[in-house]
């Protein structure tokens, strides 16, 4: 980007960024990753629950994804109980409910386009 007729980037941790989008993309981009996002919105969620509510990813992927999402400080991820069977729960953390504003506007956009070029159908 050019800022005061200068070259510039954002350098955050050892990563060089040449714009804001790809900054949101490195925390967002994917196919995955907002959608996990999307439903962590309205509270926490345990694996299963986010696997029942996103059917197409695989356990593995959707284990990669919430490593992610943790490492980047957008998910919280806590552990129940001592010995197995242990529960653990997904949320969004303080810094991860500062990007859901943006992922309901391109989960609106979403629908939008999915209005005017599709046609909304039942699924099993």
């Amino acid at each position: 980007m050019i800022l005061d007729e200068k070259h510039k980037a954002y350098q955050i941790e050892d990563k060089i960024y040449h714009c804001g989008t790809s900054i949101t993309m490195h925390y967002i981009g994917g196919k995955w990753k907002c959608i996990v996002l999307w439903y962590l919105r309205n509270g926490k969620m345990r694996f299963s629950e986010l696997k029942k509510l996103i059917p197409d990813i695989t356990e593995k992927m959707l284990s990669l994804q919430l490593k992610s999402l943790q490492k980047d400080g957008l998910v919280n991820r806590k552990v129940y109980g001592i010995k197995p069977p242990l529960r653990t729960e997904y949320s969004l953390s303080k810094f991860g409910e500062t990007i859901i504003p943006v992922v309901e506007i391109i989960t609106n956009w979403g629908i939008k386009i999915g209005e005017t070029k599709g046609d909304l159908i039942d699924v099993d």
